[in-house]
């Protein structure tokens, strides 16, 4: 038995990490933090890793913070700026920062930290009885793991107010049909489908969409006229990979690419 909490098995091109506390609802622990960290860092070392897929073991996802791994201690005032600071702030910055495409599978609840660590991946998946949920009102907090960063540019500011404030629980089905995933999938196909993807991604021009990925983050903030000199210089440096060169020439002699991926 594996007593890892984030397993790790190595594919044909990509990675599958798998947090591995289902007794907890795969709820974050300090150590927990500490080993899918570092199995996201040898995942970017790695340059045959051209994907990575993020999911849960057992019936959860992730239930957000481990309120006994002690962040909670009765009669006293915890600092919580310290575990965002240590912990999740450095994890979202990872995920969103990878140098190729990172799908999650969300096999059950995604509750609190969890979600929003889910909505940080590039590809969000989800079985049909997925429930998403910001549960921080239920405790007096505010969304954090840059729940209140990407939850309004997913699903537009009305809906993501209501949903930080109310903390009620979305099924998957209508997650994917208000953009807070990317879809929804029967429970017995998502591993499949998420497979599926992680199998696509890993003969892709991985450089490219790691440039793809820095212009998509970018253009949150910038205006138009930084966004269009941000494309500009990306596209320069997609120009001079292997990769660009092999999908032209695949494309004149009527073949299929064989891209080598990550540069």
């Amino acid at each position: 038995m594996d007593t890892s909490l984030v397993t790790t098995e190595i594919r044909e091109g990509y990675r599958v990490l798998t947090l591995n506390r289902p007794d907890r609802l795969n709820s974050f622990s300090a150590a927990m933090h500490a080993e899918l960290m570092a199995a996201l860092v040898a995942a970017e070392a790695d340059t045959s890793c051209r994907a990575m897929l993020l999911t849960g073991a057992g019936r959860g996802f992730c239930a957000g913070q481990d309120l006994s791994d002690g962040v909670f201690t009765p009669g006293e005032t915890p600092d919580l700026s310290v575990t965002i600071a240590t912990y999740y702030n450095p994890l979202v910055r990872k995920l969103r920062s990878l140098p190729m495409p990172v799908i999650c599978a969300v096999n059950g609840v995604a509750a609190g930290a969890g979600a929003n660590v889910a909505f940080a991946c590039d590809i969000v998946i989800a079985a049909r009885s997925a429930k998403f949920i910001q549960a921080f009102a239920k405790l007096g907090l505010v969304p954090d793991a840059g729940g209140t960063w990407i939850l309004p540019r997913l699903v537009g500011t009305a809906r993501a107010r209501a949903l930080a404030l109310l903390a009620e629980p979305v099924p998957a089905d209508q997650a994917e049909a208000w953009g807070m995933i990317w879809k929804s999938v029967d429970d017995a196909d998502l591993m499949t489908e998420a497979h599926r993807l992680a199998t696509h991604f890993a003969t892709q021009p991985t450089a490219g969409l790691a440039l793809m990925k820095q212009a998509l983050d970018a253009s949150e903030i910038n205006s138009l006229d930084q966004q269009l000199d941000l494309e500009c210089d990306l596209q320069g440096q997609a120009g001079r990979t292997p990769d660009y060169l092999e999908g032209v020439t695949a494309f004149m002699e009527k073949r299929a690419p064989r891209f080598v991926g990550r540069q």
